[in-house]
């Protein structure tokens, strides 16, 4: 598993247990003052003795990149604030089939619907379902109704 931090915090915490190391603390000790493995402190020993400094430097993460820059991504979250019907939609719900159209109609870029969830997600939306009510509902009649008629009716006597 990845551990938690940007490249270049990683990096760091590299080069501090290095520089612990050479002071000539042990290992283990390295490894609870960082809260890391001591395994990991000594293979980041081996490596820099094999390759040099360099070896701590800051990687990309593996994996394909995003199909959408930064910039597409802001885009693309300001046309979901602005509501399914903005886009062109019937109603404001917004589901994932649409937002895939909106991103192939704004960005050219194809998404599969399944794989839209993780892309949200990273923007800080989450999947919700709309409550059914019908619109004709008076929420001032029934709470009314609830507080005449309810205890009237249910089993239990209240107290």
């Amino acid at each position: 598993m990845r551990p938690h931090g940007t490249p270049n915090e990683l990096e760091q915490r590299r080069r501090r247990a290095l520089a612990l190391l050479e002071q000539g603390l042990p290992p283990v000790t390295v490894a609870q003052r960082l809260g890391v493995d001591r395994r990991s402190v000594r293979r980041w020993k081996a490596a820099v003795g094999r390759h040099g400094p360099a070896a701590l430097a800051a990687r990309r993460a593996p994996g394909r990149p995003p199909k959408l820059s930064a910039p597409q991504r802001r885009r693309l979250e300001q046309a979901l604030l602005a509501g399914a019907q903005a886009a062109g939609f019937d109603n404001d719900l917004w589901t994932c089939p649409r937002v895939a159209q909106l991103i192939r109609q704004r960005f050219d870029i194809g998404y599969h619907v399944d794989h839209l969830g993780r892309l949200l997600r990273s923007l800080g939306w989450s999947p919700q379902r709309p409550e059914r009510r019908a619109r004709e509902r008076d929420e001032v009649q029934i709470g009314r109704w609830i507080k005449e008629q309810w205890p009237r009716i249910k089993k239990k006597p209240a107290g």
